[in-house]
């Protein structure tokens, strides 16, 4: 049976990794996970309690494709309370995670053989499944100097039906300041390029708060999800922010495409979204957890890193140390029994010189992952 053309995405490397390391895991040996970019924790109590309660005497059926009404209204609250944003509730979807939101998105707004922009190194995904909606990822090569990020000069004159971009981003946690990000929805605008800003690590922000595009402009797609900050990946549930004059539009895809989240997941979500002491909490590990990565990998050998400013990761040229990320990575697994990212997820381009570290994990496993990194370079030179 033939498959089409657009099914011919690349493997999501990371996944690849996290099975070797379940390999090694299965024959005994004791894995630090630092490639999978997921908290170490689950849905905060309060929202597990919420869902136990409702499965007593709710059967869970369909909601209306945009989801929840109480859930959308929460999140309106959110932008209040976060950004001091008056969102109308009916601007808000609920997505099956921020994958749908992505989908949704793509399928709104392009056309077949549109060229979509995405800096590079970026979350691999974007770059996949625009691809299999038939649309022509265009890998914006962003500098060490922008801190990894791209900026208004980067997409003039490349005929960009669209522009993604993602603060604090995947896989480096560098964020846009709020010029930087209105400079590059200007420009996006003057090139007639619609905008969207994946903001799934908001609430992870360390030394400054991330800066949301609906404080610069109603003009754009806004997409987050409840699997980073609140913790809940394996829930499949996100949201997206759409101007008032695309909501019917989003929501007949969203009907036809998933015809809505997942119920349990929306009734978890919204008990969520209260949890602040617990999630705070897990925000100070991811503190302490940086620090420690900030401070130890330069002394295993690991020195040009760009700083993040948000999410859980570090992302390091290894230029010096390999020019084949994947094998280097491998390598890493086999004799340190560290599982790290391969930057080839990331970006095709330069992704053979670089690593990513994830330190979502607890800080024990950090310290140890660590000190197994320090012990494997020392061992290695």
């Amino acid at each position: 049976m033939r498959n089409s053309s657009r099914s011919k995405v690349d493997p999501f490397i990371v996944m690849d990794v996290m099975e070797a390391a379940r390999k090694a895991e299965e024959q005994g040996r004791h894995i630090i996970h630092m490639e999978v970019g997921q908290p170490a924790t689950g849905a905060p109590e309060a929202a597990r309690r919420a869902l136990s309660q409702a499965l007593e005497t709710d059967a869970m059926g369909y909601t209306v494709a945009l989801g929840l009404p109480a859930l959308r209204r929460r999140i309106a609250q959110l932008y209040g309370e976060w950004y001091n944003v008056d969102l109308n509730p009916e601007r808000v979807v609920i997505t099956p995670g921020s994958s749908g939101a992505f989908i949704l998105s793509f399928t709104a707004l392009f056309d077949s053989g549109d060229r979509v922009g995405i800096g590079a190194p970026g979350y691999p995904s974007y770059r996949q499944i625009l691809s299999a909606l038939g649309m022509q990822p265009v890998d914006i090569q962003t500098a060490p100097e922008h801190r990894l990020q791209p900026v208004a000069a980067d997409i003039r004159d490349q005929n960009l039906a669209g522009l993604m971009v993602a603060s604090p981003a995947n896989p480096t946690g560098t964020m846009l300041d709020r010029p930087t990000l209105a400079s590059l929805m200007d420009a996006a605008a003057d090139e007639g390029a619609s905008f969207i800003s994946d903001e799934i690590y908001h609430g992870i922000e360390y030394e400054a708060k991330a800066v949301t595009a609906l404080e610069i402009s109603d003009e754009a797609y806004v997409i987050n999800s409840f699997s980073k900050y609140f913790s809940m990946t394996g829930w499949r549930v996100g949201w997206m922010v759409v101007p008032e004059d695309h909501i019917r539009t989003v929501e007949r895809i969203a009907q036809n495409m998933f015809i809505c989240a997942p119920h349990a997941s929306q009734v978890a979500a919204l008990a969520a979204m209260d949890c602040h002491e617990e999630l705070e909490a897990n925000l100070a590990v991811y503190a302490k957890n940086r620090a420690l990565m900030l401070e130890g990998l330069p002394k295993a050998g690991f020195t040009k890193i760009a700083p993040p400013d948000g999410a859980f990761y570090v992302y390091a040229d290894v230029s010096d140390l390999t020019n084949d990320s994947r094998s280097f990575a491998a390598e890493v697994l086999e004799k340190a029994g560290v599982a790290v990212t391969p930057g080839l997820d990331f970006d095709p381009a330069r992704g053979a010189t670089t690593l990513r570290f994830s330190y979502a994990r607890s800080t024990a496993d950090i310290e140890e992952g660590l000190a197994r990194l320090k012990t494997f370079m020392e061992g290695r030179r």
